[in-house]
């Protein structure tokens, strides 16, 4: 897929980084809000078993466990994450089945509130000179349609088929407009994280096209069902996105950085915590922080 984004691998061992104008803080800064997106992203998840009628959830508790359920996600399939968050949830008082529906549900969120971010990104590279106006209609056009209850309802009930996971009893619309509203959130600090990063590796790009194509190749990435946390159609999807701003050399330069960020950001705190779960004494408590 990479070659078909016009990028070979001949480019990449080819290309000459030494040119490359590092700024070091830009890149630290765009890692401490990649790492605080991963945060947010586990504290929206303890909202969503509150919302579900499952207990509080001490916000450390939330980041410790789903960071290491993340680590599912390098495995093949979708579901691994929500098994180790079902499993783990146990611990904190959480019922298996609404950590489960949480799961499905927070993802379901990202994947709205990526999709928004990138659609600019998408609508660029498929309808050229399509007026902002208009993307921005149709993003809020179609949280509204969404948010009606018998669309609320046909929506989510297909999400957790596809799922496979049964659809829980206190779900409700006016919750889920919260949870948006913060996926949105979540991924704007994703997408802004991942511009800085550019913009730390010495390219002189755009805010809102950069950082809406790192959220449409996110969710054409997550799409593909057989490829672990997206890898290689995430990145062929952000070369292609990020040629036009960059050259085809740069952008997969830039794609395979993005994917070490992205790994190294989530993983080492992910083993981190698992290390410090796994090293407790069986029946003790586990850990707030």
């Amino acid at each position: 897929m990479a070659t078909r984004a016009g990028f070979t691998f001949d480019e990449l061992q080819a290309l000459d980084l030494s040119g490359w104008s590092l700024s070091w803080f830009l890149i630290t800064l765009s890692s401490v809000l990649l790492l605080a997106g991963y945060f947010l992203t586990g504290m929206v998840w303890a909202l969503i078993v509150s919302n579900l009628g499952g207990p509080e959830i001490a916000v450390t508790d939330a980041i410790r466990i789903f960071m290491i359920a993340n680590l599912g996600r390098y495995v093949p399939g979708k579901v691994w994450q929500i098994a180790g968050l079902a499993v783990l949830a146990k611990d904190l008082g959480v019922p298996a089945q609404t950590a489960a529906a949480a799961a499905v549900l927070g993802q379901g969120v990202a994947l709205v509130g990526a999709t928004l971010i990138g659609l600019e990104a998408v609508a660029s590279l498929s309808i050229p000179g399509l007026p902002r106006w208009a993307i921005v209609a149709t993003m809020f056009g179609s949280i509204f349609v969404g948010l009606l209850p018998p669309v609320f309802r046909a929506s989510t009930g297909l999400w957790f088929r596809l799922a496979r996971t049964p659809m829980p009893d206190h779900l409700r619309p006016s919750h889920a407009g919260v949870w948006l509203a913060l996926g949105v959130l979540n991924w704007l600090l994703f997408a802004g994280a991942f511009w800085i990063l550019v913009r730390g590796l010495g390219f002189d790009v755009a805010l809102i096209p950069t950082a809406s194509a790192f959220a449409a190749a996110y969710v054409l990435g997550y799409l593909m069902i057989f490829a672990p946390a997206g890898l290689g159609v995430r990145e062929a999807f952000l070369i292609t996105l990020l040629t036009p701003h960059t050259g085809a050399a740069s952008a997969g330069g830039v794609a395979v950085i993005a994917r070490l960020w992205t790994t190294v950001i989530e993983v080492v705190p992910a083993a981190t915590f698992w290390a410090r779960h796994v090293t407790l004494p069986d029946g003790a408590a586990k850990p707030s922080a």
